[in-house]
């Protein structure tokens, strides 16, 4: 990690010095533990937590790390079995694990906006999936909940009415560009280069295209024996991501630099495009239990879950923290 006098004096070259300070630090007791682990994947759309490294370090912790996963899926898993502590997810995927009864808690909203859905010239809206063919990696991945949602939200029956095959993230790329699927969901920086090399079409935006743009995509969640053991530390890391999310609304090109040159992503010009384009300044104005409600409900009318949305809430979220934060964290 790059030393903190070095980060801190770049961001103050322009003018973010007010996002970097922990006015609160000194009146809170230090956190009960100094080490905090979180997930790494190749997509970025998760900046804020591999941007907080030196935040996180201001807030007491001495050891960052960041586990491997391959997919998606693996976020979960190692915040259910606490190989992770906290980590930023998908809010779907969250709460058929809070259902199924997987020990993680929903702490905050982190961002909007990751998931761009690809079609061919043969798929100008949601309703033409209809006796199509979508790729997902596997059939019980967050994009085949996302686009399983959005099919049943337009009328359809994702169930009948989709072809969802399962296929790897490049194969889906070149599938789609030799027209041979009909349509494939990307996140950064998959979007990224779907455009460059000018495969398909975006057929829905979700930071742009309503209802889905109106919600948090991804939240912060945390694995809940060490979010009960362990609140101060919670709070502190929470507050380090979420004002690295400010970072990267304000200096996104300094945060896709610095994803770059840790080897979380490897093109620079993706990870710019991907933070500029991603609402990370968003989460105070969102509302988080608001996301959790929508997608609960998309989640029941597909017959993912039975719980009812206040269920899930009751059971499944914890906001005190992100309350706390926005009065601190105001402007």
């Amino acid at each position: 990690m790059i030393r903190r006098r070095t980060f801190v004096h770049g961001a103050a070259a322009v003018g973010m010095t007010g996002l970097l300070r922990v006015p609160t630090v000194q009146a809170e007791p230090p956190p009960e533990t100094t080490k905090i682990t979180m997930v790494r994947l190749k997509g970025i759309c998760l900046s804020p937590q591999y941007v907080a490294a030196d935040l996180l370090r201001a807030e007491g912790f001495t050891e960052v790390r960041y586990v491997e996963a391959q997919g998606t899926e693996g976020i979960e898993k190692a915040l259910a079995s606490g190989e992770a502590d906290l980590n930023g997810h998908y809010a779907a995927p969250l709460i058929l694990r809070l259902e199924a009864g997987d020990p993680i808690v929903i702490l905050a909203g982190e961002h909007a906006g990751c998931f761009e859905l690809f079609g061919t010239d043969r798929i100008r809206t949601i309703r033409d999936l209809k006796g199509k063919t979508v790729a997902v990696p596997a059939l019980d991945s967050s994009r085949h909940v996302f686009v399983s949602m959005m099919a049943a939200y337009v009328g359809l029956d994702p169930r009948k009415d989709v072809n969802f095959v399962p296929y790897s993230g490049a194969e889906s790329v070149r599938l789609l560009g030799e027209e041979k699927i009909d349509a494939y969901l990307g996140f950064p920086p998959e979007p990224q280069a779907l455009r460059a090399l000018k495969i398909g079409h975006v057929v829905v935006n979700s930071g742009f295209d309503r209802p889905w743009s109106q919600y948090f995509c991804c939240m912060m969640a945390g694995n809940r024996p060490f979010v009960e053991k362990h609140p101060v530390a919670t709070k502190r890391a929470i507050r380090a991501i979420l004002k690295s999310a400010d970072l990267c609304a304000v200096d996104p090109a300094r945060a896709a630099r610095f994803m770059v040159d840790k080897g979380f992503t490897d093109n620079y010009d993706y990870a710019l495009q991907a933070v500029k384009s991603l609402p990370y300044g968003k989460w105070r104005q969102f509302d988080a239990e608001d996301t959790i409600r929508f997608y609960a409900l998309r989640l029941k009318e597909i017959g993912l879950i039975k719980s009812s949305p206040q269920k899930i809430l009751t059971q499944g979220t914890d906001w005190r923290f992100l309350n706390e934060l926005k009065r601190e964290l105001k402007g």
